[in-house]
């Protein structure tokens, strides 16, 4: 008998037709599942590494930080009112909960070797931790936070780097997530990811936007050398008039510079991106073609 479940199975109203499957959370329902998450971790020691714990016999056994937990996260978000976590994130607001989401990302590792202290159910006590078991507590927290947040008003989610992404529209997710096939990482696909980061940042500032379309408009002028046989030399210069008419790319007399930067700033970054990946594939075939 196979015990193995699968990650994407569907159950019968959903399997069947009968319901879509679509799931649409508001922020009280969020931090009641977040808090759940929160407290399943703290007692099973994912952030004694770095905050400690508090013991009935020994008080409070200090983590690598030297504070505890309820401390450390004042001071580093900023914020009074936060704390503690599992009593506070019932009247968190939106910010509140991205804020703790984000600092908890960097401190949680999940312990290699741990035992019970029964005594007055202290509970568990953990003194090992290594780098790849900090890397698996990582993990485990982002599939489990992004598990609650993909049904938050469109679907948010936590990216490899700490993150809080704002949700995307389902029709350009495939633009997105679509590989980069270009073999230069500094030049061509970090720019790439890095710009997509910016963009979908939460709460991203237009200067963070207006770079992530000026880091894209970079990566095709990178590209320029290499789809002179591709396109013609007025289509060619089309690609790079839109960035620097609109005061993205260069400063100058001339520019237009009086529109709605959070419409349009949108609409040239899908419409660089969209043409990156065009010429990555007319460059391919042309290299197929020699």
């Amino acid at each position: 008998m196979n015990n193995k479940k699968d990650k994407n199975r569907q159950y019968y109203s959903v399997r069947t037709g009968k319901i879509d499957g679509e799931l649409s959370l508001e922020l009280a329902d969020i931090l009641e599942l977040f808090r759940d998450l929160f407290k399943s971790w703290l007692d099973h020691g994912y952030f004694q590494q770095h905050f400690g714990y508090h013991c009935v016999d020994k008080g409070y056994v200090p983590g690598e930080r030297g504070l505890p937990l309820e401390k450390a996260i004042v001071l580093e978000v900023r914020k009074p009112d936060i704390c503690p976590i599992e009593d506070a994130c019932e009247s968190y607001s939106e910010d509140d909960l991205f804020d703790v989401i984000e600092f908890l990302y960097d401190y949680i590792s999940k312990p290699r070797k741990r035992y019970y202290h029964d005594w007055s159910c202290c509970g568990w006590h953990c003194d090992q931790f290594g780098r790849i078991d900090r890397d698996e507590g990582v993990i485990e927290y982002r599939k489990k936070i992004n598990n609650i947040l993909k049904d938050y008003h469109g679907g948010y989610s936590i990216s490899e780097d700490g993150e809080i992404l704002v949700p995307v529209d389902s029709g350009l997710k495939p633009l997105l997530e679509a590989e980069v096939t270009h073999p230069d990482n500094e030049n061509v696909k970090s720019k790439i990811e890095n710009a997509k980061k910016k963009f979908r940042r939460y709460k991203s500032s237009p200067d963070d936007r207006r770079d992530a379309v000026r880091d894209l408009a970079d990566v095709l002028e990178y590209l320029r050398p290499q789809i002179k046989e591709s396109l013609l030399r007025k289509d060619e210069n089309d690609l790079f008039e839109l960035a620097n008419r609109f005061g993205i790319r260069h400063h100058g007399k001339g520019q237009q510079l009086e529109y709605d930067k959070e419409i349009w700033y949108n609409w040239m970054f899908y419409y660089y991106l969209s043409t990156i990946h065009a010429t990555l594939q007319l460059i391919g075939k042309q290299s197929d073609i020699m």
